[in-house]
């Protein structure tokens, strides 16, 4: 559902991803690890179009991301690290606001609206104003508002800051639930326990270059002496620096 082919994204002379190849099947739970400044979030906004590629491609449900942006971008949710939500709207006005965008039928869309705020325990707050919702909450509904659509490949970056610990239990809860339901997810976390517990599959980036790629239990398996993904991902990296 996802694939990257020789994927390159230069700054000037800076290269922020180096020829990333990665092929992400339908139905996997896939964690992209790295220091701050790695080059997650880059890979990141070339997959979902808000970057464009130097060099290679982004294939979304094997649609290029830059030659055909609108089938992509029907399969693809996005939760961006720091959402955007507009202030002066209430939830369920920013939910049918997002389902316009996608054309989603007008009789089915009360119904998926009630649905997804249900999923992420916002129903009560629904008919609050955003801006005065908590950290937390709005980051919930921005997880609310990228599955009104019913996406197959949700992509999504550090999405626990601000979240309670019942609410990290529900989003991750979620998400292995609709993996095993056939969506793909893409997360990039510097939380390399949740990263441990949900991933099917781990890949590991540094300064642009990918430096492993495989099961928990693969990865876990390149360290010099046993111990946990977090001992494997110091070693790796630090050797990198």
């Amino acid at each position: 559902m996802i694939r990257t082919e020789a994927l390159c994204k230069r700054f000037g002379e800076k290269v922020a991803v180096a020829e990333l190849d990665l092929a992400i099947p339908e139905g996997e739970f896939f964690c992209f690890l790295g220091p701050n400044g790695a080059g997650k979030t880059t890979t990141i906004k070339v997959l979902t179009g808000l970057l464009r590629p130097t060099s290679g491609r982004a294939l979304v449900g094997g649609h290029d991301v830059m030659r055909e942006p609108e089938a992509a971008k029907r399969l693809l949710g996005y939760v961006p690290d720091m959402p955007f939500l507009y202030d002066r709207l209430t939830g369920r006005e920013l939910l049918r606001l997002v389902a316009g965008l996608y054309d989603l039928s007008a009789s089915t869309v009360p119904a998926r609206i009630d649905a997804v705020l249900a999923d992420f325990e916002m129903t009560g707050l629904a008919d609050q104003l955003i801006g005065d919702l908590s950290h937390g909450m709005r980051q919930k509904l921005s997880f609310a508002a990228t599955f009104i659509h019913d996406p197959r490949v949700v992509v999504v970056d550090e999405p626990w800051v601000g979240l309670d610990p019942r609410s990290i239990h529900r989003v991750k809860t979620t998400l292995k639930e609709r993996t095993r339901q056939g969506l793909t997810v893409f997360m990039s976390t510097h939380t390399l326990s949740i990263a441990e517990e949900v991933a099917d599959r781990i890949g590991i980036i540094h300064q642009g270059k990918l430096l492993a790629l495989g099961s928990v239990t693969e990865i876990k398996g390149l360290a010099t002496r046993p111990g946990s993904l977090e001992d494997v991902f110091l070693e790796l990296t630090r050797e990198e620096e």
